[in-house]
């Protein structure tokens, strides 16, 4: 999304030629098939009110972390939602240990049973993580975006770093850093992208772990937007070539997603128009052997039907995380 915003304050100077530019980085950018085995018959209807309005699952993955021996599993999981009249977009994170139903996979081998939600990607790929998802918030999927989260250093570098305000000093041990350590102050600071990466990846240092790590990511999603839209970035051609150059290498996206249709709408989004927010949760909890966040089934329900039905008010009324 933050590539798609800032080519899009491209067309500012001229449409014309910032489509050509848009064009020529769509073409570089992997596509995957996203809905190939979701089968049509159990996917959510689009209400009357809601038509005209999109859902993009974005789904992250930590390929450099060391803990991530898998390399299959996905451990951040957004469902940005963008009204019809595209004058703001609401970004829903979703813990990735949310316990859920995960129907079972095409092969029959795997699933058709409650797990982790990023158990989907490991057993079946983009489409199951979709059908789980649209199963668990009643939400259709119009497209997906996967993002290589160990990108945002590249990303970040490109910009010249990213300023971001740290509530709470804390010390990351699974740092990119030789020992595996990096200590952050408390207070407003410009990051380079390891330091943002170790800042977004970490989770063991706080009390409510993966609930910290979120409001962090959604922090520095924040902070590389404005970076992005500022018109340092955008005056300098070299400065915001090499950031779209970047975005591009480490994202994938469905086949029929338009990323030059896209831009083009949401060219008068800022990150004053995006609100973060978080699937409500009961807390942390255990079943089995398996250490799981607990969903607030009644106030998700709420949440996602509001997001259903492109009612922005009743979404917004939620408390932001950030």
């Amino acid at each position: 999304m933050i590539s798609f915003l800032v080519v899009a304050l491209l067309g500012g100077a001229g449409l014309v030629a910032g489509g050509l530019y848009v064009r020529s980085v769509e073409s570089g950018i992997e596509r995957v098939d996203a809905f190939e085995d979701v089968p049509a018959a159990e996917r959510p209807q689009v209400t009357e009110k809601a038509k005209g309005a999109m859902n993009i699952l974005i789904l992250g993955s930590d390929t450099r972390d060391p803990e991530n021996t898998g390399g299959s599993r996905t451990d951040t999981i957004i469902l940005a939602h963008l009204p019809k009249d595209r004058s703001s977009a609401q970004l829903i994170s979703i813990p990735r240990d949310t316990w859920v139903p995960v129907p079972r996979s095409k092969d029959g081998t795997r699933g058709g049973r409650d797990a982790k939600i990023n158990a989907a990607y490991a057993w079946g790929g983009v489409p199951l993580m979709v059908q789980t998802l649209e199963k668990f918030t009643g939400v259709r999927i119009d497209h997906v975006t996967m993002v290589d989260f160990a990108g945002f250093k590249e990303i970040v570098d490109a910009l010249g770093g990213i300023d971001v305000t740290v509530e709470k000093g804390f010390t990351s041990t699974h740092s990119l850093n030789p020992d595996s350590r990096r200590t952050f102050q408390a207070g407003r600071q410009t990051f380079d992208g390891a330091t943002a990466l170790d800042y977004a990846r970490e989770r063991y240092a706080f009390a409510d772990g993966d609930f910290a790590r979120i409001r962090h990511q959604q922090q520095v999603i924040k902070a590389i937007l404005d970076k992005a839209s500022s018109g340092g970035t955008l005056a300098n051609p070299g400065k915001l070539n090499a950031f779209i150059k970047a975005t591009a290498d480490s994202v994938s996206v469905d086949r029929s997603l338009s990323i030059l249709d896209l831009a083009t709408e949401l060219r008068q989004l800022r990150s004053g128009n995006l609100g973060f927010y978080t699937c409500p949760t009961k807390g942390t909890g255990r079943i089995g052997t398996e250490s799981v966040v607990l969903a607030d089934t009644a106030k998700a329900r709420t949440l996602f039907d509001a997001v259903r039905r492109d009612s922005v008010d009743e979404i917004t009324a939620f408390q932001p995380t950030s």
